[in-house]
């Protein structure tokens, strides 16, 4: 199979992101029809008039104005006034006391890091002023822990979190990455510091492992999901790191063996496994042969092992 050829088959969003990260072709007439087609503009027409889709902020999983944003992020959909228009009501309407982004500040009396580190990865990429964004990262500075990581049950579960947590790292991380790639400032020496001590996090566990027994952690950490909603998985976390720039750690290895084994003989990876939950459309069916995911392997084989033919 050709995969570039099939790679350029799918969606609007897909082909853009093929001739970017795999063909080094920005092509901004691609990125332009995102808007217009495709699954773009299937999300973009459910909006509603007051700038929410599904039952608002966050809720219903995962047709939710949160979740969607992450999506329309992940499409590398263009900004436009409607999307920023609801950055803004959110981090105007949706702080509470400790400057955190949350799913309801009337009800919820801790913010949770999780949900910031999201919010941040695509509040970034919309171009929200940074003066809204100052209170998030304070807290999210707030939150970090000694190992390196984050964990969401850190804040509003008593402090009780002494571990981080792999979900809340990685999203903290794509956070981060679109921090620093749109050109915010605001304690940005704290950002790259924070960013990189969360990747060290990720690299000390081999990305899936144990730091004390080597073992597995989570079977679906090495799955193979799209979209990965809050959820932790190899390929996001490598995607994530891809995207920070950093160079090829040996502690990689244990998951590009993973990955190598996931490939299928014509030379695509699977969609393996779907959070459930409620959501607009499906983009792929578990199972299937996904360009999501083989466009991913492939931008992350390309920028941690270029020489290396699979």
């Amino acid at each position: 199979m050709d995969r570039i050829k099939w790679l350029l088959e799918g969606d609007v969003s897909i082909q853009y992101q093929v001739h970017r990260d795999l063909l080094d072709d920005d092509n901004e007439s691609l990125r332009n029809r995102i808007t217009y087609e495709g699954w773009g503009k299937q999300l973009l027409d459910l909006q509603q008039d007051n700038g929410h889709w599904g039952g608002g902020y966050y809720h219903y999983k995962w047709i939710s104005t949160h979740y969607t944003l992450m999506e329309l992020r992940r499409l590398n959909i263009k900004p436009n006034p409607s999307i920023l228009r609801i950055c803004n009501i959110i981090a105007d309407d949706y702080k509470t006391n400790d400057g955190g982004i949350t799913p309801n500040p009337q009800h919820w009396e801790f913010s949770d890091v999780c949900i910031n580190g999201m919010s941040l990865y695509f509040m970034c990429y919309f171009g929200i002023a940074e003066e809204k964004l100052k209170s998030v990262i304070d807290f999210i500075i707030s939150q970090q822990l000694p190992d390196g990581g984050f964990n969401c049950n850190y804040n509003y579960e008593k402090y009780g979190a002494r571990h981080s947590s792999l979900h809340s790292t990685v999203s903290m991380v794509e956070g981060f990455n679109s921090f620093l790639q749109n050109g915010y400032n605001y304690k940005k020496d704290d950002v790259i510091r924070m960013r990189e001590e969360a990747i060290e996090f990720m690299l000390m566990h081999r990305l899936f492992k144990s730091d004390h027994t080597g073992e597995v952690i989570k079977k679906q950490f090495t799955m193979l999901s799209y979209p990965p909603r809050w959820k932790y998985d190899i390929l996001r976390a490598l995607d994530a790191m891809r995207e920070a720039g950093i160079t090829y750690d040996e502690r990689m290895a244990d998951a590009f063996v993973i990955l190598e084994k996931k490939q299928r003989k014509d030379g695509t990876w699977p969609l393996q496994n779907k959070h459930s939950g409620k959501v607009h459309f499906d983009m792929e069916k578990p199972g299937s042969s996904s360009r999501w995911n083989t466009l991913r392997v492939l931008r992350v084989y390309k920028h941690f092992l270029p020489h290396k033919t699979i």
